[in-house]
């Protein structure tokens, strides 16, 4: 009998090969849960700003292995002790950390399931899947949940420098072709340290740090913030949130049966239960823009519209500002639209709103990141640098959006 080969190589465009270290993980990325993740994208509809922004949570969780590898082997090079179980643990969590997403990752979350978040989605998978191999992530749940007595290992798993920022960063800068969110990954992990099971940074590599802070700022500005990025995905969101209106008032749209069983259904998190998530894992980019493709022909005016925005990227106008949009502006465009559409003003508010975003680079009291002084001293990175910027960095930074219909619409 042939038996399968489980240490299998993945040829990454960041990494170049990255190995799979050991049975279980390789079966984890078999299973169907985590190959789902092949079907979700990684930046939602960024690609419809950065047409190179096509790749997946699967590239990012097995970027994140990756890194952790790595940053066990550089710990392990500096004395710091990580067992066998320890180490698995580490990889497991790091692998699992996203897979709880929905279609194009954040929109579902604010739309047809309520109060519902990926990290919550995330830990129920790794619960049912810990149950199906027979306890073996129980572990890496506990590190997970940042539970575990040992706290450099949640760290690395979440904070304001772990393994899936430096992921993440240097991939999504990749695929939007994004120069300025170029880290380097490398050159951050060799410079991890821990003191009395704290995670730090030694002092030589401040420059590094700070690199990483001013590239996780711009990132959030020119790509995650983008305004046609986030007119996109507040379309989306409506889009479901109006199929399930319609689904609710009796209409039957065409959908995937997963899909159907969301837009039928009121899913909080009281009655998120295992048969949910197993519903949810049917569900990824594919359902949704299979839907709006055929919903783009409906006759209700808003769903068909905003669908039809979607498809053929003809998106709403979009314009950014540093205080509060005058209500009065805003009703101003709903009455246009109101009276030029022949809707009512629930309907107009549909392609017309406002909302806000906010910027801050670096929180200088949750999760600190601490620089370890070649004097041993531990210092909060603000203080450790000496570029004012990082003060600034902050500081949270607000601007207010406003969207509404070019002239054709």
């Amino acid at each position: 009998m042939q038996t399968k080969n489980k240490l299998k190589i993945f040829n990454d465009p960041i990494y170049g090969f990255i190995t799979i270290p050991n049975a279980l993980i390789f079966d984890l990325i078999e299973h169907k849960y985590f190959q789902r993740l092949r079907r979700i994208s990684q930046m939602g509809l960024s690609y419809l700003v950065y047409p190179g922004a096509h790749h997946t949570r699967f590239h990012h969780a097995l970027g994140c292995m990756h890194l952790m590898q790595k940053a066990v082997q550089v710990l392990r090079f500096k004395g710091v002790d990580i067992c066998s179980e320890e180490e698995n643990a580490l990889y497991i969590a790091i692998l699992l950390h996203d897979i709880g997403h929905g279609p194009f990752s954040h929109a579902m979350e604010h739309s047809i399931v309520n109060g519902v978040s990926h990290e919550h989605i995330s830990l129920q998978f790794m619960e049912v899947l810990n149950a199906e191999f027979n306890g073996s992530l129980t572990l890496a749940i506990q590190i997970f949940k940042g539970e575990y007595h040992r706290p450099f290992m949640c760290a690395l798993i979440s904070s304001q420098f772990d393994m899936d920022r430096a992921d993440y960063l240097k991939r999504d800068s990749f695929y939007t072709g994004v120069a300025e969110g170029n880290i380097n990954s490398d050159r951050l992990i060799t410079m991890l340290n821990v003191v009395d099971d704290e995670l730090v940074v030694e002092e030589k590599g401040i420059y590094s740090i700070e690199k990483f802070l001013v590239a996780r700022r711009l990132m959030y500005w020119q790509v995650y913030l983008h305004k046609t990025g986030i007119a996109a995905e507040q379309l989306l969101m409506r889009v479901l949130q109006r199929a399930k209106e319609l689904t609710l008032q009796g209409f039957e749209l065409e959908a995937s049966k997963a899909l159907q069983f969301f837009l039928k259904n009121n899913i909080q998190l009281e009655n998120f239960d295992n048969a949910t998530l197993d519903t949810f894992s049917k569900l990824d980019d594919y359902d949704i823009v299979s839907a709006m493709k055929s919903w783009q022909y409906h006759d209700d005016f808003v769903l068909k519209n905003l669908c039809d925005m979607l498809i053929n990227r003809q998106l709403l106008k979009v314009k950014l500002k540093n205080s509060e949009i005058n209500p009065e502006k805003l009703q101003k465009y709903i009455k246009k639209l109101m009276i030029k559409y022949q809707v009512s003003e629930e309907e107009a508010q549909y392609f017309v709103f406002t909302g806000a975003i906010s910027n801050q680079a670096y929180e200088q009291h949750q999760q600190p990141i601490n620089v370890l002084m070649q004097s041993g001293k531990i210092q909060n990175i603000v203080k450790a640098s000496d570029q004012l910027y990082l003060k600034a960095l902050s500081k949270p930074i607000t601007k207010y959006y406003i969207c509404y219909p070019k002239d054709k619409m």
